[in-house]
């Protein structure tokens, strides 16, 4: 159980909680929510041990393990799985203790290793953390790439996943769908949703705060208070609270009205001096309700465009994907669609099936590969790119970058005209001049949307534009969309966001683009679908024990193919015959491995019973030494199911 008695904390000159009480009972999963800047990643470090309060005593159980996600950029060479791997502890522990025994050729030392070893499942350790990557989205050919290789994003789901690795008591997630995409985000909820310690995150994300919370803790003018009940709930109770208080201040305020009105009429009179004493004491004695406040909701609006060219836009056989030095790489070809006045359209998706570079070949951000993309007379493209924080000049301000804008891009505008724009988005006084580099991410992405709005587009497209943005903004877009007179164009990981604003779906898809018929539930009912058919077929000729396949087969679902035709069907069943005639002896020598690995296991298994039984001590050395070889094989084993699995996969492509 988690103890948090009468807390006092400060960070610099700000107080962050302030006599702050709760208590968490083992095993709840806990939404921890409250405005930016409320001290919800202070209160994770308190936790962590990482911060010392002021006042106050915090309990955690000494015995439990924690894990959460490390905020800074991995650089190392290691590869992804083995970097994942470094992330449960006590694997690495067990491991070290063996290094330790076989350098010392202490066989008792080696046996009580092995023990702890297979404690901590170090038999498929390297298939949880395959399944882990592939969950949250990384390719085969990724999984032992070297950390170095990845761009930021796929660094921070690498973190994740080495917390994910982590087995822990306590996890503690600041805000980790930030980096995904909507297939790794419902994998990570089914996740979640089975992990059986006790969790607290971070999100502004509603939907996944709703799919995993059951106690919902809310951080507000320093004081924690406990609700019962997901994001949805929370919001409903605190309502009800709000109103409740406020009520209770009102009926105090006309009491205090009524005892200070008789106060001042008589205190002056000595025949009711003693009453108006006794009044003026029950006015002192009376504990004072303060009213309800509550943060100024925040509102924008895009402006009405100049113009409204239908259709908007034209694909005519397109094809996008990018060059290199010496190749181009098509992602998606043979695009034949229109994008009308008006339409809602969400782009849904498997990370890497090629959204953002679509929309980036829309945004003439990169040219296209092949065919026609025909504009509309007049369209003005508004473009959130999920890099466009990082292209925000950090020594400027958002007045210059409001000015510069104005001039280079328009429409035009006068500096105070600007001011007070910036208003708008809670840039004010002298924040308009303040450094960007030291602006939060949330006003950070306030500011692109400000600028955004600036250009009065007809056409927005929008690559994940809630990264940064809390709840209160996220709903401001939302509101700003729907009433947007132009077209939208969403890649979002949010459903909320997605449901509230989308009125169809495009699925990209096997490198095609293609309507989806039905709604985001559809969608997540037709990944999990995908995700059972491969996990079936995965099944036949794959040993669970060996491999990580049935369980990365379940973590990373991949959209199905399009229907196919007679002739199409007749060609592939020949490709398929073909295939099994190549692949045939690489997956025979597969199926000796399994009957080896399995026969090893159950070896492993009987020595580990005679340790635990009480082995003779002349026959403890011996075992360690077994257990040490059949450790080395099944590595071995291990190592050469895989590639071979990689060389039918390879063949198979």
């Amino acid at each position: 159980m988690i103890t948090l008695r009468d807390i006092t904390l400060r960070r610099g000159v700000k107080v962050v909680l302030d006599g702050a009480s709760a208590t968490l009972q083992p095993g709840e999963k806990i939404g921890l929510v409250g405005r930016n800047g409320a001290g919800k990643s202070s209160l994770f470090a308190l936790l962590t041990g990482r911060l010392s309060n002021d006042r106050g005593d915090v309990e955690v159980p000494r015995h439990w393990r924690r894990s959460e996600v490390a905020q800074n950029m991995p650089e190392t060479e290691d590869g992804a799985t083995d970097f994942v791997l470094q992330g449960d502890l006590t694997l690495v522990a067990a491991r070290v203790a063996l290094d330790e025994a076989e350098k010392a050729n202490d066989g008792h030392a080696m046996a009580e290793a092995h023990a702890a070893l297979a404690d901590a499942g170090a038999f498929d350790a390297r298939a949880r953390a395959q399944a882990l990557l592939m969950g949250l989205g990384f390719k085969t050919e990724q999984l032992d790439a070297p950390v170095n290789s990845f761009s930021g994003g796929w660094r921070m789901r690498l973190q994740l996943a080495r917390a994910l690795m982590c087995p822990a008591e306590l996890m503690l997630l600041d805000e980790p769908t930030n980096h995904l995409d909507l297939d790794a985000l419902v994998w990570l909820e089914a996740w979640l949703q089975r992990y059986d310690g006790t969790l607290i995150i971070i999100s502004h994300d509603r939907e996944f705060l709703d799919a995993i919370t059951k106690v919902t803790l809310h951080l507000d003018e320093g004081k924690l208070v406990r609700y019962g009940g997901n994001y949805t709930s929370f919001e409903s109770q605190r309502a009800e609270r709000m109103v409740l208080q406020q009520a209770a201040f009102e009926k105090q305020q006309e009491k205090v009205a009524h005892l200070q009105k008789f106060i001042d009429r008589f205190k002056a009179k000595a025949s009711k001096a003693k009453q108006a004493q006794s009044r003026v004491k029950a006015l002192e004695r009376m504990e004072k309700l303060a009213p309800v406040l509550t943060a100024a909701d925040f509102n924008f609006e895009f402006r009405e465009p100049l113009n409204l060219p239908n259709p908007m836009l034209m694909f005519d056989d397109l094809s996008a994907g990018y060059r290199t030095d010496d190749s181009e790489k098509i992602i998606v070809r043979g695009v034949d669609r229109s994008v009308l006045a008006g339409q809602r359209i969400g782009i849904l998706g498997a990370n890497g099936q090629g959204k953002s570079t679509l929309v980036k070949t829309i945004a003439r951000a990169q040219p296209a590969m092949a065919g026609k993309l025909t504009e509309g007379k007049g369209l003005s493209i508004g473009y959130f790119a999920q890099q466009e924080l990082d292209v925000l000049r950090l020594d400027e301000g958002p007045l210059e970058h409001m000015v510069r804008l104005a001039r280079e891009v328009g429409p035009p505008g006068r500096e105070q005209e600007l001011r007070d724009f910036l208003g708008q988005f809670r840039f004010t006084g002298d924040m308009v001049n303040q450094a960007v580099g030291s602006l939060s991410g949330g006003e950070k992405a306030r500011l692109v949307l400000a600028m955004l709005v600036w250009q009065r587009p007809n056409l927005l497209l929008l690559d994940e534009p809630t990264n940064h943005l809390d709840l209160n903004t996220r709903e401001a877009l939302s509101m700003a969309l729907n009433e947007f007179e132009g077209t939208v164009m969403l890649v979002s990981h949010d459903r909320a966001l997605l449901r509230e604003v989308c009125d169809e779906f495009w699925l990209v898809a096997d490198g095609v683009v293609k309507p989806f018929d039905g709604d985001l539930d559809d969608y997540q009912r037709w990944l999990l679908d995908q995700s059972k058919e491969a996990a079936r077929a995965s099944k036949k000729g794959a040993s669970p024990a060996a491999s990580p396949a049935p369980a990365a087969a379940v973590a990373a679902p991949v959209p199905a193919p399009a229907p196919a035709s007679r002739e199409d069907r007749k060609a592939s069943g020949q490709a398929r015959a073909k295939l099994a005639d190549l692949t045939r002896p690489l997956r025979k020598e597969m199926e000796a491995i399994d009957k080896r690995l399995h026969a090893l296991a159950e070896e492993r298994a009987e020595i580990e019973a005679q340790l635990a039984q009480g082995a003779a001590a002349s026959a403890i050395a011996e075992m360690g030494r077994r257990l040490k070889a059949i450790a080395d094989q099944l590595e071995a084993d291990e190592l050469r199911w895989l590639a071979l699995g990689e060389q039918i996969e390879s063949m198979s492509a």
